[in-house]
């Protein structure tokens, strides 16, 4: 709780920040790409969080790789991290920048799920309906599981829709054998 509370303060501050200077998408787009760069290696986020090294060295490699390939602002965070020892906390500044952006433009995430991708009109119907219904606009996820065997699932913050078999099953279970199983 209390790194959340942390890193909502650090997004907020990059947000504001991001917003002064009209760069929003540009500084979320970068945050993204620095921490899946930085966190996606096992031996990139080992160095990135290991107390043992230095930050003054931590902070001269990351400014070499990533200088003039992203926004200052989102580099200057990355580097604000490591001064701060603070750098178990890129994933959740990211994911609060995230939430900061889409509130300011009245959107909210959804993440669909299905066995098979969805061709691109059938995800635009589904979407444009659920805006509908909802009346709000969505930034939309999709993601492939084919243990659902069919159907969609979809999450809307911490609503979820299950209309996949595999939930129809799960439930069919349930009523059969009790909530035990």
């Amino acid at each position: 709780m209390a790194n959340e509370t942390l890193a909502r303060r650090y997004a907020g501050a990059v947000f504001a920040l991001a917003r002064e200077q009209d760069v929003i998408d540009r500084v979320g787009t970068d945050l993204a790409m620095l921490a899946d760069a930085i966190l996606s290696d096992r031996t990139t986020r080992a160095f990135f969080v290991a107390p043992v090294i230095d930050r003054k060295e931590k902070e001269r490699v990351l400014a070499q790789s990533f200088d003039g390939r992203v926004h200052e602002l989102a580099l200057y965070t990355v580097l604000l991290l490591v001064r701060k020892r603070r750098e178990t906390l890129l994933g959740g500044v990211i994911a609060q920048y995230r939430e900061l952006e889409m509130a300011s433009r009245g959107a909210r995430p959804l993440t669909v799920t299905t066995a098979l991708p969805l061709a691109p009109q059938q995800l635009r119907s589904l979407v444009a309906e659920l805006e509908e219904r909802y009346g709000t606009r969505f930034d939309v996820t999709e993601k492939i599981d084919p243990s659902l065997i069919g159907g969609v699932r979809i999450m809307m913050g911490d609503r979820r829709i299950d209309g996949s078999v595999a939930g129809r099953l799960d439930e069919f279970s349930r009523a059969l054998f009790g909530a035990n199983t």
